[in-house]
């Protein structure tokens, strides 16, 4: 759930037992909606269009409410943490709300700036694929976030953690889970006004409720899009490295399909159940969409992309509209990428032809010929030779 400069390596696990001085403190926030509003991260005096009154509806809290939530941040109330701090289960006080407190470390990631970044965009922005704010805690030099509480943890749990027992996800929840996320992010870049850049899509970022209901969460990296007649939004380069879009890595020129790019990534996770950088791979296998690249070129070759955790559960053709779409969406070139919307119109399609694999047979995780090609064998050879020579992304 952390992040770190696109070019660069995953931060380090934090050390909780080591304190440091801060050189710098963080200075206190005046928890009002004045003071967020004209605070000068979003570089905008405009505001999301299903904002209602334009106020803050995010609770405060206070250092104590939170600490007696989480019984004083007690290691077995922890769920999870990153390069932005420690993430806590915790019950509200007089309340029977669960919820998720984010306690962000002051020498970490994530800072003051993306701190009121994510508090603003989380109190304005509501949609049923986005995480709500609950409240938030800025006490002295204290500097944390108050979530609904998200039951089943994140997708990059379910996908790449292979706990024996655990239960697998199978075709019809990833497919779920993919056109939900995408509706999140239609939502940032269609729907509100301006529209949002979320910059940090990825498995990580997916939460997921009661029947896998998908939220997008993490919005300290979000930018507000191009208005008029810009065309991009230039940026210093942040987000998670195997997810950014090849031209925003290089340029620094930020666009809506730079987050479609972003979720092309997620969805060949989601299909193939491999990881967007697997150091453990070999050369040329290590980074997910340098490895798809030349298997999408060949429908043949679909098949050998599924997640062998389906177990060939999966419908063949449902198997390829769903490559289809992750291909267009990691294409190199951003004007070669569709839009969110077409990507939501054929998720939504695949989410709603449900697989029954009791009625269905299984498929074969390898394309295997029924018959000897014999009267197309020197076109089967050129096409198969045909892997391109594509530049790999950096």
């Amino acid at each position: 759930m952390g992040w770190f400069p696109c070019s660069g390596q995953s931060h380090s696990k934090l050390n909780s037992k080591k304190k440091r001085k801060v050189k710098d403190p963080i200075r206190p926030i005046q928890p009002s909606p004045e003071k967020l509003k004209a605070n000068a991260a979003l570089n905008s005096q405009e505001t999301p269009k299903d904002a209602g009154s334009n106020q803050i509806a995010a609770k405060t809290f206070t250092f104590r409410e939170l600490a007696a939530a989480t019984k004083n941040f007690r290691a077995d109330c922890l769920l999870g943490e990153g390069g932005f701090g420690r993430v806590y289960k915790g019950r509200l006080e007089n309340s029977t709300q669960i919820v998720a407190i984010k306690q962000l470390d002051r020498n970490g990631l994530q800072g003051n700036r993306e701190f009121l970044v994510e508090v603003l965009m989380l109190s304005l922005l509501h949609h049923p694929n986005l995480v709500n704010l609950t409240g938030y805690c800025a006490d002295g030099d204290q500097r944390l976030l108050v979530y609904e509480y998200m039951p089943l943890g994140s997708l990059e749990d379910h996908l790449h953690d292979h706990t024996p027992g655990k239960r697998r996800l199978d075709w019809n929840t990833r497919m779920k889970i993919a056109a939900g996320s995408a509706k999140g992010l239609e939502y940032l870049h269609d729907k509100a006004s301006p529209p949002v850049i979320y910059r940090d899509l990825k498995c990580s970022n997916i939460l997921l409720g009661e029947g896998y209901h998908p939220k997008l969460s993490d919005f300290g990296l979000a930018k507000l899009g191009p208005v008029g007649d810009n065309t991009h939004v230039s940026t210093r380069v942040m987000g998670t490295y195997g997810y950014c879009a090849p031209e925003y890595a290089m340029t620094g020129q930020l666009t809506l399909k730079s987050d479609v790019y972003s979720f092309g990534v997620v969805l060949l996770e989601i299909i193939t159940g491999r990881k967007a950088v697997e150091n453990s791979k070999t050369a040329g296998e290590h980074n997910l969409v340098a490895w798809a690249r030349p298997l999408l070129k060949d429908r043949k070759k679909f098949s050998q992309m599924a997640d062998p955790m389906l177990q060939g559960q999966y419908p063949e053709r449902g198997l390829f509209q769903a490559l289809s779409v992750a291909a267009m969406c990691v294409q190199e070139q951003p004007h070669m990428r569709p839009v969110i919307a077409d990507v939501v119109t054929a998720l939504s399609y695949l989410a709603s032809q449900k697989y029954h694999p009791e009625t269905h047979p299984a498929q074969s995780s390898q394309w295997v010929p029924a018959t000897p090609p014999r009267t197309r064998r020197e076109g089967d050879k050129r096409q198969n030779g045909d892997t391109g020579s594509e530049k790999k992304p950096k």
